[in-house]
């Protein structure tokens, strides 16, 4: 009999803030430190919260390519994957509220595979359509440009 998977689970993450800046975050039986960087008056023990969502889009996009990969057929091999932001930081600085703080995303993908270079837009074309941290920032305004290419 095949174990039938839910369709929706609760995520729990928790937290002891011992400074204004410093979050020790918990998440199953993992802990990390989320910080600011000392001069903005943190310890830099660990990624800013807004670091932390760039880097959260990344694992994403690796995790659900290779699913998508996988479904389709195709070879990506691993990944080398970099992102650049552009961040309106007025609403962090709180000199005024801004609608869409991450602006742009570029989100650059090398893969280590046999696949084409058609093959890798199929498997990107799949990806924007499931992985949930670019669901999440395309929701909020966020443009995202995605390239990706085979290693050369």
């Amino acid at each position: 009999m095949a174990i039938r998977m839910k369709s929706e689970v609760t995520l729990k993450a928790r937290a002891a803030c011992p400074s204004h800046s410093r979050s020790d975050i918990a998440i199953r039986d993992l802990a990390f430190v989320i910080d600011e960087p000392v001069e903005r008056g943190g310890g830099n023990a660990g990624p800013t919260p807004t670091d932390t969502a760039l880097a959260a889009l990344i694992g994403c996009t690796n995790v659900i390519g290779h699913k998508c990969a996988d479904k389709l057929g195709v070879d990506i091999g691993h990944l080398d994957i970099s992102a650049n932001c552009t961040f309106d930081r007025r609403g962090v600085t709180l000199e005024e509220e801004i609608d869409v703080p991450f602006r742009k995303i570029e989100l650059s993908v090398i893969s280590h595979g046999t696949a084409t270079d058609e093959a890798l837009q199929r498997v990107a074309a799949e990806v924007k359509k499931f992985c949930p941290l670019s669901k999440l920032f395309t929701a909020a305004g966020t443009e995202i440009v995605e390239v990706w290419q085979a290693a050369r």
